[in-house]
């Protein structure tokens, strides 16, 4: 039961909630903590925060406070990887990823728990790479007090897996082939090999072994099972994914023995891509554009594959909405809405 009390009249009492000060451009924050107990010098401090009158609160055994119920929401929230804060902060809890990795939401369960309508969950965009310490949600019960049952089914109907987690960004030594008569003949100098090394240095791992080839498809096949037999963790092949004639890239990985082969993505830049598997061991296969290109659907599968991911067309026709790059003259990625 909530009961309105004037605030000149609430001296010697105790706040229920969190006061939050806003002050624009400057400040966004608790101005009175939960539980303070309100003193006549904070009357006209309480006022000038547009608070004129306070709550006291009795409250039943079928009642919670936002307190308690942003600390059940955040338990079953939390996934693999995940942290919440300390404490409740303004009514609500944040979501700390706890190791780097690649974040993941389970949208359609955080899309049943927003349904709800007294609780909420809002996350960063799932399949981005986060860093240890990084806020990843937050949630809250948006009413200060509500019926304890809504709180028991929002935990109740939660995945016991959680909604955000992180998966853990494998380290592997890569296996980069190389196609394309003009490169292996010496007619121009390649632009793929110091591109695809920074990329894997910045998510952790290394090209361990280039190979080149020519335009066909046996040759490239056996120099992609000779990074296979040197131990390679990852294929990548750059080049010859086009329509071309001479583009025998795609038939090259196949005769590899590769698996799971699917071609073809609705992502611009990256429409040419390519994805299999040889047994446990992912292949890419980059279009031309990733020689172009600063960012390119390699960014967006890359993480997902070294989680362990087995990309699906299912997957890649989702990947539709959002696929669009706006290849905007200062490249902002990843805070911008390529591949979201």
């Amino acid at each position: 039961m909530k009961k309105n009390i004037p605030v000149d009249q609430a001296v010697g009492m105790v706040l229920p909630h969190d006061i939050t000060e806003i002050r624009r451009g400057e400040f966004k924050g608790r101005a009175f903590r939960k539980g303070h107990i309100i003193r006549s010098e904070d009357i006209e401090y309480l006022k000038r925060l547009g608070k004129e009158h306070i709550y006291v609160l009795t409250l039943t055994a079928a009642e919670i406070h936002e307190n308690e119920a942003a600390a059940l929401l955040a338990h079953a929230i939390a996934g693999s990887g995940i942290t919440a804060g300390s404490e409740p902060v303004e009514g609500k809890i944040s979501l700390i990823a706890a190791c780097d990795g690649l974040l993941k939401i389970d949208v359609e369960a955080l899309y049943k728990l927003n349904l709800l309508g007294e609780v909420m969950c809002a996350t960063l965009h799932t399949n981005q790479i986060v860093r240890k310490g990084e806020q990843v949600a937050a949630t809250r019960l948006i009413p200060l007090i509500t019926d304890r049952a809504v709180i028991e089914q929002a935990v109740n109907e939660t995945p016991t897996a959680g909604i955000v987690s992180i998966r853990e960004i494998k380290k592997v030594k890569a296996g980069l082939v190389i196609t394309g008569n003009e490169v292996f003949d010496g007619r121009i100098k390649d632009a793929f090999e110091p591109v695809l090394r920074e990329k894997m240095t910045e998510i952790g791992s290394q090209v361990a072994m280039v190979r080149f080839a020519p335009d066909d498809a046996e040759i490239i096949a056996r120099e992609i099972k000779t990074c296979l037999a040197a131990g390679a963790g990852l294929i990548i092949t750059s080049g010859g994914m086009s329509v071309d004639p001479d583009d025998v890239t795609r038939l090259g990985i196949k005769a590899a023995g590769a698996t799971d082969i699917v071609y073809g993505t609705p992502v611009l830049p990256g429409a040419m891509f390519l994805t299999g598997r040889f047994g446990d061991v992912p292949v890419l296969g980059i279009p031309a554009c990733g020689m172009f290109h600063k960012i390119t659907i390699l960014d967006l599968i890359l993480p997902r594959v070294l989680s362990g991911e087995t990309i699906s067309r299912q997957d890649f026709a989702a990947m539709g909405h959002g696929g669009l790059c706006r290849n905007c003259k200062i490249c902002r990625y990843p805070i911008c809405g390529f591949g979201k």
